[in-house]
């Protein structure tokens, strides 16, 4: 079953073709008897594996394979990891499709190359704010044409800086987390369950709030922007 449509499965093929430089396995994880979103995200990450002889895929079972789940942090599904030769954090929960289309790709990107092509000075600012470990949830809807820019902005501080990790969570899937972190608007950004905001913010405010989040300071929530 062909999820992606010809135009952009052509776009996506071309890009790994020429940015993919290391191995990239995509761990997903479902059940025998699959969620409502599981079928549609096994379909897609399965057609997405074969636009690169660079990229592997291996489906796991969240109930039976509970140990490998647990080392992965998986504790819902659908749910992708995304691993290069290390693990740099980069995890999906929910179907990546619309706009989060994008966001795979760009994490795919991101963990075969093995490099955030953020500039020195913002590399440095992220050594210096998370030097604990820094979980970052980036709750999203498909629909959203901003969610994956700050999705991938996520994804580039987790391929820098090993102590960051971070989940996109489609949160239609989820609404208990919506419920739970008073999702009204995406993307919405909570991290280490005590620092969140609203919204796109530059670079340097989101360092900011991944350094009071690993020093433990909570912040409120921003407007959105």
């Amino acid at each position: 079953m062909t999820t992606v449509p010809d135009d952009v499965k052509e776009t996506v093929v071309n890009r790994f073709n020429e940015e993919l430089k290391k191995p990239v396995r995509l761990v997903f994880f479902t059940q025998e008897m699959e969620c409502p979103f599981c079928t549609q995200t096994r379909q897609m990450i399965e057609e997405v594996a074969t636009f690169s002889d660079k990229i592997s895929l291996e489906v796991y079972d969240f109930v039976k394979d509970k140990d490998t789940a647990d080392e992965l942090g998986v504790d819902k599904i659908p749910a992708l990891a995304i691993l290069g030769e290390k693990d740099f954090g980069l995890r999906f929960f929910g179907i990546p499709s619309g706009y989060e289309f994008q966001t795979l790709i760009e994490g795919i990107t991101l963990v075969s190359s093995e490099d955030s092509q953020l500039p020195e000075p913002v590399k440095a600012a992220l050594t210096k704010a998370a030097t604990k470990p820094v979980l970052i949830q980036v709750f999203v809807i498909p629909t959203c044409p901003v969610c994956p820019v700050l999705g991938a902005m996520a994804f580039q501080y987790a391929v820098t800086n090993d102590n960051i990790s971070v989940s996109i969570v489609e949160i239609a899937e989820f609404p208990h987390l919506a419920n739970k972190y008073d999702v009204i608007g995406t993307p919405k950004t909570v991290i280490n369950e005590t620092t969140q905001f609203e919204g796109l913010v530059p670079p340097a405010e989101f360092i900011n709030f991944i350094q009071k989040a690993a020093q433990g300071s909570p912040t409120g929530i921003l407007p959105t922007i």
